[in-house]
């Protein structure tokens, strides 16, 4: 319970995820105005992102709400992760796993139904820490306490010991109410630079954090 600890976000983080107009792309498409797709999917993202409703589902819902046959479907959601997913922080991604065996590592993300599976295809997160809370496998989602407090606790660490990165500010304030340390991503050099002071600050974990 005293080992010092980091745990990232993923989107905006760990991976690179700059908006690609895929939904104004799909309302021109079907000759939808501006806003229909949020507004007809709006309670399925929700859904989605607390593990309210199968991916299966999602699919369904996506088909029946914006009137899409099975290969457009199939090629919206594509469409959606695409987005989702980005491309990967490779600066970041290389320095936390130099981390490895120094310090407790994990992942909280506000995800959706599908997301653990792509991700750990694509990113490997599954070996780069320890522990990944995903908010559709808790169903709770930042900036909620709760969600923090499910991240320390599947690391076994004390809040005050860790250091919680996010891109969004109202989720680093909500880490700094739960107790943690918080750290308002922007760049990797600062980021980086705000890590090696936590880790300075707090003790080591001796041998090597065992994954898994």
């Amino acid at each position: 319970m005293t080992a010092t600890c980091v745990i990232l976000d993923i989107g905006g983080v760990l991976e690179i995820t700059p908006e690609t107009g895929w939904v104004q792309r799909w309302e021109q498409r079907l000759e939808l105005p501006l806003g229909t797709v949020d507004e007809r999917m709006h309670d399925v993202w929700r859904a989605g992102s607390v593990g309210g409703i199968s991916e299966r589902e999602v699919h369904q819902q996506v088909a029946a709400r914006l009137g899409l046959d099975a290969p457009q479907a199939e090629a919206f959601m594509a469409d959606l992760w695409a987005e989702y997913l980005g491309t990967p922080n490779e600066e970041l991604i290389a320095h936390v796993q130099g981390l490895r065996g120094s310090c407790r590592l994990g992942i909280l993300s506000n995800s959706f139904v599908g997301a653990r599976e792509r991700e750990t295809t694509l990113y490997h997160f599954d070996e780069l820490v320890e522990q990944i809370v995903y908010s559709h496998e808790i169903g709770i989602e930042k900036p909620d306490v709760r969600a923090f407090e499910a991240a320390c606790a599947s690391l076994d660490v004390r809040p005050e010991r860790c250091l919680f990165i996010d891109d969004v500010a109202v989720n680093v304030e909500a880490a700094r109410a739960a107790g943690m340390q918080a750290h308002l991503f922007d760049d990797n050099a600062r980021t980086i630079t705000r890590i090696a002071a936590h880790l300075d600050a707090g003790p080591r974990v001796s041998g090597r954090v065992p994954l898994g």
